[in-house]
């Protein structure tokens, strides 16, 4: 049988360059995926393209794009939607700035929006399309902790990452039962290039709650390998995911009465 025909296909993953992204890309490699690399540093992307390559005897193509701007951000979303090889989808490019709203930098706020909702949404729908025409492929959607939980320096960012939490549910919920797979990654605090980017120095941060970046992947990828749905790399005990999962639904199901709540009685 033509080897090729084993092969589980090929991995978009976006901000391959470095951190958790950059790691994906060799895990997937070792576990026989061609991949498609795509970040803004054509210098990093090449060399650790080559490098896998040699590695794991895998292909590896580049794209270098800037997912913030529009018309890269469609050139990828097209690269997706028109590859029938392509069977995995890594939505990890994010950006952060950690400030205060006030004193956030010119630019910055709409950096986050565009790259951690516009550019994640967009490429989602493009790989969601092309996956459920062949009922198969895996969308990995990277969110955060700060997701269900915001800080006064992190309100743009949480708002962001509170997106991805949100409308991966509901791909989850439109591909129930079909061959396409999205999980839903909700990291801590983990030594990436992000706190470079976020304005916050990792050093100054208890080292006690810093994961290893590897341990974040790998945690992830067994995640999707046991089925889940939701993987929190760092947290052992799943019934508080449980509990807030519950709690949410039944604050859903306490609103829908269609009348004001007895404490707004008074109001005429």
């Amino acid at each position: 049988m033509d080897s090729r025909l084993k092969k589980p296909g090929t991995a978009v993953i976006t901000g391959a360059s470095s951190g958790l992204g950059r790691i994906y890309a060799d895990r997937l490699a070792k576990r026989g995926y061609d991949l498609l690399l795509v970040a803004r540093r054509s210098e990093l992307l090449d060399g650790i393209g080559q490098r896998i390559s040699a590695r794991h005897g895998v292909q590896v193509r580049t794209m270098v794009a800037d997912l913030g701007d529009a018309k890269n951000l469609e050139a990828v979303a097209q690269a997706v939607s028109s590859d029938d090889s392509i069977t995995m989808l890594v939505n990890n490019a994010g950006t952060a700035t950690l400030s205060p709203i006030a004193k956030i930098a010119q630019g910055a706020a709409e950096a986050m929006i565009a790259v951690n909702i516009t550019a994640l949404t967009r490429l989602s729908i493009a790989a969601l399309i092309a996956f459920k025409a062949r009922d198969k492929g895996t969308i990995i959607n990277i969110g955060s902790v700060l997701g269900f939980h915001t800080t006064p320096l992190s309100c743009v960012y949480s708002g962001t990452k509170s997106f991805v939490l949100s409308f991966t549910r509901g791909l989850q919920d439109e591909v129930a039962g079909s061959g396409v797979r999205v999980q839903l990654v909700l990291p801590a605090t983990t030594a990436t290039e992000i706190w470079d980017v976020a304005g916050v120095a990792l050093s100054t941060l208890d080292q006690s709650i810093v994961m290893d970046p590897g341990n974040c992947v790998d945690a992830a990828l067994s995640g999707l390998d046991q089925g889940e749905a939701i993987t929190m790399p760092s947290v052992n005990d799943t019934s508080l995911l449980t509990a807030y999962d519950s709690a949410r639904t039944k604050l859903y199901a306490g609103s829908r009465t269609g009348k004001p709540a007895c404490r707004y009685a008074h109001v005429a």
